[in-house]
């Protein structure tokens, strides 16, 4: 069905009477779009006429409504398509940021153009070193600050449960909550900001933090109606007082009652997202509630639910998690971890570093640079396919060990580890998230 409304006012002039089709899918019927005079199904096409002059006017429009353009026509003077070419669409920000729309060198063909990644790969690379063979990926469809600070959407909390057991240390708590009445939408690997009610000390609002999603892009219910997250209750002594002091936002999060209505914002970030390539290996390091991403990845992966709402991904590669935690208790989410281990034995490997019940070879705590200077040479031969990407999520202080351990393994094959790390870094494969 064709939508005149995009085409109405348009300029007099030669460029204002040129006029596109669009062909537009995963628009959503909500508050906005129920504004508009054409029925929205979520899993069909919609066609738009546009004119050449508001091109990028409706790109930005569409992206909000949660639509992606799969092609764009020019039509003719009779009002028809010209099925003898297609218009490609360049990016230069981020969907989410307000995209520009640029036409392209038409195709011969009337088939929409395919994306980047359904385009066949060259073998130019094929033979170089593994930092040369394989450009960073494009991101240029990842929503971002869909929702701001200034007008965030407000969610409602649904659920609010402890994922600490018995005898463990401290309190997280794993939330969902209620997105169903908004656009957001997200992506494995990105966060959302929580925005806590009251004043700072200064009597001003209180800002956003920010927080990694522990869900995939369909949520717990893979229904697209919700987002989780993963929340220690931050807590330590004041040095000078010694009184305990609470972190602000985590405290409002891990009190938070099913029912109440939340601030958030979002999403942001496009260092943590998971590669296309189903046959990618995957090394997650993580320390704490820094589990929340690989959490998305894994359900992504491997969970029934999420295979049969992605029929386009099917993950066939490796991959690899060193998880620590301080005890048995506050192994948060373990016998989901533990479920996909025992189910898919020869794509998922879970290694603990327990450091108040293990011991490393010196005698000490186990912590998580321990447990990856135990597995160091078979890290690094992993490391070094070139389908290989490595994510740290946690705390910072762990980043100095795994280097420490990743370069004593590499030294034996005469290779320098930081300036190894660096082109991996270049080509998109190490991808560091701590706090």
């Amino acid at each position: 069905m064709y939508n005149s409304s995009a085409a109405d006012g348009a300029a007099n002039t030669v460029s204002g009477s040129r006029v596109f089709i669009y062909e537009v899918v995963g628009l959503r019927q909500n508050e906005e779009t129920d504004k508009t005079n054409y029925p929205i199904r979520q899993s069909g096409s919609v066609f738009i006429r546009v004119p050449y002059s508001r091109m990028n006017q409706e790109m930005r429009r569409i992206t909000r409504l949660g639509g992606k353009i799969v092609s764009i026509h020019p039509m003719n003077a009779d009002g028809v398509t010209n099925g003898s070419s297609v218009l490609k669409m360049q990016a230069s920000k981020s969907q989410g940021d307000g995209a520009t729309a640029t036409p392209a060198t038409a195709t011969s063909k009337g088939n929409a153009i395919k994306s980047d990644d359904q385009q066949p790969k060259t073998s130019e690379t094929k033979g170089k070193p593994m930092t040369q063979a394989k450009a960073k990926e494009s991101h240029a469809d990842v929503p971002v600050n869909i929702y701001r600070p200034n007008a965030p959407f407000i969610g409602k909390c649904i659920s609010n449960q402890e994922l600490v057991g018995e005898g463990g240390i401290g309190t997280v708590r794993h939330l969902i909550f209620d997105i169903s009445e908004g656009n957001l939408r997200y992506l494995e690997g990105q966060s959302i900001g929580i925005i806590p009610p009251g004043t700072d000390k200064n009597g001003k609002p209180e800002k956003l933090r920010l927080y990694s999603i522990a869900s995939t892009r369909h949520g717990d219910f893979v229904d697209d109606k919700t987002v989780s997250l993963c929340v220690r209750q931050l807590e330590y002594k004041h040095p000078e007082t010694g009184e305990t002091v609470y972190g602000v936002c985590s405290t409002y999060l891990c009190h938070l009652e099913p029912g109440a209505d939340v601030k958030i914002t979002g999403p942001v970030g496009k260092e943590m997202l998971l590669p296309n390539d189903p046959n990618a290996n995957i090394i997650m390091f993580a320390t704490g509630t820094g589990i929340a991403p690989f959490r998305a990845y894994l359900w992504r992966m491997f969970k029934d639910e999420e295979k049969a709402a992605n029929p386009d991904y099917e993950f066939k590669g490796f991959s690899w998690l060193i998880f620590g935690i301080p005890t048995t208790p506050n192994i948060l989410y373990k016998e989901e971890l533990e479920e996909i281990q025992q189910k898919y034995p020869d794509n998922f490997r879970l290694t603990y570093a327990i450091s108040r019940e293990q011991k490393n070879p010196q005698g000490g705590r186990m912590y998580i640079q321990d447990r990856v200077a135990e597995h160091a040479d078979e890290l690094w031969q992993l490391i070094q396919q070139e389908n290989t990407h490595t994510y740290i999520c946690g705390l910072k202080g762990m980043e100095g060990g795994i280097d420490e351990a990743l370069s004593a393994a590499a030294a034996k094959d005469g290779v320098n580890w930081m300036e190894y790390q660096k082109q991996m870094k270049k080509a998109g494969r190490w991808h560091v998230e701590t706090y």
